[in-house]
């Protein structure tokens, strides 16, 4: 016995070591029923020599639901909350009520089904830096859901070109003309971002017992959050920081410990949304004077813009990609090599420098 047909439906019926095997098929093809058996057994050759059936792999809905919100939740919240606030948890909803996406096994997505999903973002009007703002999300769940076993191998996500990059460098002059027109504590913030190059939430997270005053030349200041490990770092201080910082501390009664900037927001610091209305106004006042003075008024520009001017000129300098790396707490030497580049002379230096490493010593007489 092998096939058997009860009704209109094929039933396996065989023995295999001794044992009687007797199920259906559900299939009204002997030619499918066959195949079904085939495998079948199979799948009963395989667990008598150990080997396990890989279990049915989560829909993306389930995985996002059950492991990977809640590990990212665990990681970001409290490390980094602006990490989770503003990036994770607005795009982990974005793919979980994409139904077309979000209720396929995880082991059946393909590219094609990533470039429907971001064909439909781009429907609603958005721009191309929020879809791959999603896509990058998606991108490291799907690797981190191979990493732990839920599918063999992730689908490859390619992100849509034409993303506008925050690459705007203000000048020494514009920089002036910004903080001279800056009210508090917009202008101490901006002073410390053009000097240090902090990220934004790196700079309002910071707490007094992050600054040390006695070390170097003007003090240290030190990084203990950020986007991921590389980010906790600790930085010298210009004369400019050191001195911004120290009229705070002295102003707020020389604290010992608290936030840098105090506010009565959830994280109980400055976020950067609350420097977004002194941002426009700041721009304002810039435009109001330029016209009277029939100057050219400031052009605008973001707060990681001054981030990406600092790292700009710090290129410039002749700094090595693996110091700018640390300077800069970037956790891919890729993302650094975009800022430092080798000039004619850095590379005739090298040369020399090696040429006297490797030059014979005289010996004394």
């Amino acid at each position: 016995m092998a096939i058997v047909k009860r009704g209109e439906i094929f039933w396996c019926d065989f023995y295999l070591d001794g044992r009687r095997y007797q199920c259906s098929t559900k299939l009204r093809n002997r030619k499918d029923a066959k195949g079904f058996e085939d495998q079948f057994k199979a799948r009963l050759q395989a667990e008598k020599f150990g080997f396990k059936e890989r279990p049915a792999a989560p829909t993306l809905a389930q995985f996002i639901k059950v492991r990977f919100e809640p590990w990212c939740k665990a990681r970001f919240e409290r490390t980094s909350p602006a990490t989770w606030l503003r990036w994770y948890k607005p795009n982990l909803k974005v793919l979980a009520d994409y139904a077309q996406l979000s209720s396929k096994p995880m082991d059946e997505i393909t590219g094609e089904d990533i470039a429907g999903f971001a064909a439909h973002r781009q429907s609603e009007g958005l721009q191309v830096s929020s879809v791959n703002s999603c896509l990058r999300v998606l991108r490291r769940l799907l690797r981190l859901a191979a990493e732990w076993g839920a599918i063999t191998s992730p689908p490859r996500i390619s992100l849509l070109r034409g993303e506008k990059h925050r690459d705007r460098v203000v000048s020494p002059i514009e920089e002036a003309k910004f903080l001279s027109a800056a009210s508090e504590p917009l202008a101490s913030v901006g002073a410390i971002l053009f000097d240090t190059g902090l990220r934004v939430s790196e700079c309002l997270s910071l707490d007094w017992h992050n600054i040390t005053w006695l070390s170097g030349r003007n003090g240290f200041l030190e990084v203990r959050q950020g986007k991921s490990a590389a980010a906790r770092r600790k930085l010298p201080m210009s004369l400019r920081v050191r001195e911004t910082l120290e009229a705070r501390w002295k102003a707020a009664g020389m604290p010992e410990e608290g936030p840098i900037w105090p506010a009565p927001t959830r994280s109980g610091h400055l976020e950067p949304n609350s420097l977004k209305r002194q941002l426009r106004t700041t721009f304002q006042v810039l435009k109001g004077q330029a016209e009277e003075h029939n100057q050219e008024p400031v052009r605008r520009f973001c707060l990681h813009s001054i981030r990406h001017s600092f790292l700009t000129r710090l290129g410039l300098s002749g700094i090595d990609t693996w110091t700018f790396m640390r300077v800069a707490g970037h956790g891919s030497v890729g993302v650094s090599a975009r800022y430092v580049h080798s000039s004619d002379v850095a590379v005739d230096s090298a040369f020399s420098r090696l040429e006297t490493a490797m030059a014979p010593k005289m010996l004394p007489q």
